[in-house]
Parts: structure tokens; sequence; C-alpha cells
């Protein structure tokens, strides 16, 4: 399963994907480091960056699902892609002529992650017409070993690019991999049908993925369980990097190196996830895997220090990354294969929008928490919190025929 081709179309969106990911990992942290670096920024206006951006991007994309549901998918990419091109390439534009503050990086944060659900939702629905229904895992799967190889790579390549090259030249690097990316979905090819019901954007459509989301008895739970577990994870990486860089004193590289080596791990469980479930079955699979992925938080609380709490923590991630790396496409698989033709773009921006602003918010709460009862605190009640998590799986295969469908599921 794992060496069946997908063909040509698909070659060249994986390749745009390739791109853009590796880009977007080059680019991961640029922005606070230009905060703080060049525009002298505290740790107030650094968070606001890394919350408030995402969080304000999030709204603006909430009518932009149910826009893009009424039209076709790829010209809808290759735009995003350029306004994302664009709002980044104006960073170091604005920096070499000497006018870049942070209003600016603000504003680009809010534009590129608005462009970045608008994107995802397009994809999805572009996706699940572009292969056969038994080849949706296999093509999820294949997404998700390329975003874990670029996390392991990027990251450090692009902090030696900020130290050697510039402060800009991440994100520049970023800039062109979405132009990179534009032309590879152009070339793509082929036809794409106009969609059915290509009417006017209503305001109820702004609310029909959340209606869709609730009423199913298989994607509710797990919509809950993403946002649960997303945003406590999530939330608590700023304190994990006060914790080692401040308390532990790792030094820097050590910090890049404890996360980038385990996101290998991600390759193999990604690789590994069709052979899973070939032999186990789709549903067993996406619950122990959430289940196990639920284990290792809490592990966190503890890292020693020296050179030991570095083998920890690499030890802890790996185990960490190698089960969501299973979990991640097989719910991908699942969700897709659950969407009617005519609402997979707005229910998948109404997802990506609610897992969001959970991060957001829960990032938020657990900085205050920190304050109050210290780091390892925090992180030791985030752990215990995401142990509960399972209990939000659902039990059963559930999967309710929808009349609209164009594919069915297939288990």
């Amino acid at each position: 399963m794992r060496g069946r081709s997908l063909g040509p179309r698909f070659r060249w969106l994986w390749s745009a994907y390739a791109v853009s990911a590796f880009g977007t990992w080059l680019g991961f942290g640029a922005f606070p480091m230009l905060a703080i670096l060049v525009l002298h920024a505290g740790p107030t206006a650094v968070s606001a960056l890394a919350a408030v951006g995402p969080a304000v991007g999030a709204l603006v994309a909430v009518p932009l699902g149910p826009w893009v549901d009424h039209r076709r998918k790829r010209p809808v990419m290759v735009a995003m892609d350029l306004v994302r091109f664009t709002a980044l390439v104006s960073v170091p534009a604005a920096y070499a002529l000497g006018v870049l503050s942070f209003a600016q990086l603000l504003a680009v944060s809010v534009v590129v992650a608005a462009a970045d659900i608008t994107f995802t939702s397009a994809s999805g629905a572009f996706l699940k017409g572009l292969v056969p229904p038994e080849d949706l895992l296999v093509a999820n799967g294949r997404f998700e070993s390329t975003n874990w190889t670029a996390t392991a790579l990027g990251p450090p390549l692009g902090g030696a690019a900020f130290a050697l090259l510039g402060p800009v030249t991440s994100v520049v690097a970023n800039a062109v991999s979405f132009l990179l990316s534009a032309l590879g979905i152009r070339a793509i090819g082929g036809g794409e049908p106009h969609p059915r019901n290509a009417t006017r954007l209503r305001l109820r459509d702004l609310a029909d993925g959340w209606r869709f989301l609730l009423a199913h008895r298989g994607l509710r739970p797990l919509l809950f369980n993403a946002m649960v577990f997303n945003g406590l994870v999530m939330g608590t990486e700023p304190l994990l990097a006060v914790l080692l860089l401040n308390q532990l004193g790792f030094a820097p590289w050590q910090y890049g190196l404890a996360f980038a080596v385990p996101c290998l791990g991600g390759l193999a469980g990604s690789r590994l996830t069709p052979r899973l479930v070939g032999k186990f079955g789709r549903h067993p699979v996406l619950v122990t895997a959430g289940a196990i992925r639920a284990c290792w938080l809490l592990a966190l609380a503890f890292i020693p220090a020296g050179g030991g709490g570095l083998v920890y923590v690499m030890a802890v991630e790996l185990g960490l990354i190698v089960s969501c790396s299973v979990f991640n496409p097989v719910l991908a698989t699942y969700r897709l294969e659950q969407l009617p033709a005519d609402r997979i773009a707005r229910t998948l921006s109404a997802w990506s929008v609610s897992t969001k602003a959970a991060i957001a918010t829960l990032t938020a709460i657990w900085g205050v928490l920190a304050g109050l009862t210290g780091t390892r605190w925090a992180i030791g009640i985030a752990g215990v919190l995401v142990l509960a998590t399972p209990l939000l799986l659902p039990r059963h295969d559930r999967t309710p025929a929808q009349p609209s469908q164009t594919v069915p599921s297939t288990g």
C-alpha cells in the first residue's frame, strides 16, 4: 500500500505541499526572533504576536470556508499561496527600507493565518476529488510524513540562516516556498467542475460547518478531542521553552535538537499507518493511537537537569510524535470520508478555526496559570487533563450515511 502510485496530478500536489511545508518550518520562529532581536519587543508583545495574530486570522477565515465551497478549489489554493507570498515578502522589503514595525508583523501574521485556514479547507476538498476513496489514507500518510520531515529539518536550518545570513532570510525562504507551491498547483492540470449549488454566500452558511460537525456522532467527539488535546499540548509549548532555556539552562542548540530529532519518529509513524490500519482496522488504530498520545505530556513536568534532561525530553517527544503521526492521517481520512462534497471546505474551515481558537485560549490561560503555580506545576496540570482526552474519542466506528456524499465510507 505504501508504494502505490497515486498518479502525476497527486505528485504535483504532494510536491507543492512539500515545498510550502519546508518553507513554513524554515520560517518557524522567525517572527518572534525579529520582534525580540530587531524590534526589541518585550515578552507581552511577543506573546501577543504568537496568540493574537493566529486568533484574529481564524476569525477572519470564518466566512471564507463557505465561500470556498462555492468555487473551484485549485484557483483558490493558488490565490491563497500568492496572498501568503505577498504578505510575507513585505517583511524583508520593509526591513530593507528600515520601516519594519511590530504592527506589520502582527498584520502579516493575521493575513497568513487566515490564508492558511482557507488553503487547508480548499486542499482537503480538492484531495477528496483527486484520489480514489481507497487511496485517501495513503495520500494523507504521505502528507503527514512530509510534514514531520520538514519539522525535523526546517527549524534548525532556519535558525542557522537567521544567524549566518541575516534576520529576514528564513522569511524570504518561506515566502518563496508559497510562490513555488502556487506554480506546482497550477501545474497539476486537468479539469475541475464548477461546484453544484454555486449560489451567493448567505449568512446562515457561516455556521453550517459547525452545525454539521456538532450533529455528526463520529466527528463531534473527535472535534472536542482535537480542541482539548491540541490546546493543552500547544498551550504548554511556551512554558516548556521557559523551563528548558531559563530554568534548566539548555543552550539554544540543545533546545532545537530536543524537538528536531524526535520528529523523525513522525516520519516512521506516518509511513507505518496504512499497514496498521490494514491489519487492525481504522477505528482500533484511531482510538489506540489517540489514547497513547495522551500519555506523554505529564512526563515533561519532571525533566531533570543536565545531559540526562536532553535525552529525557527527546524520548518523551519521540513517543508523543510517533503516536500523533499515526493518529493524524487516520483522523484526516475519516473526516474527509464523512464530509458531503458541497460542505467540505466550510466544515474543514470550522474545524481549523475551532482548534486554533482553543490553542490561543489555552495558551493564554496556561501563561497565567504558570505565573500563579510555577512552570512545572502548570505543565503537570495540563498533562493530567490531557490524560482524560481519550474519553472524548468515539467508542464505536460511527459512519452515518450522508445522502449527499459522493464518496462512501471505506473503513
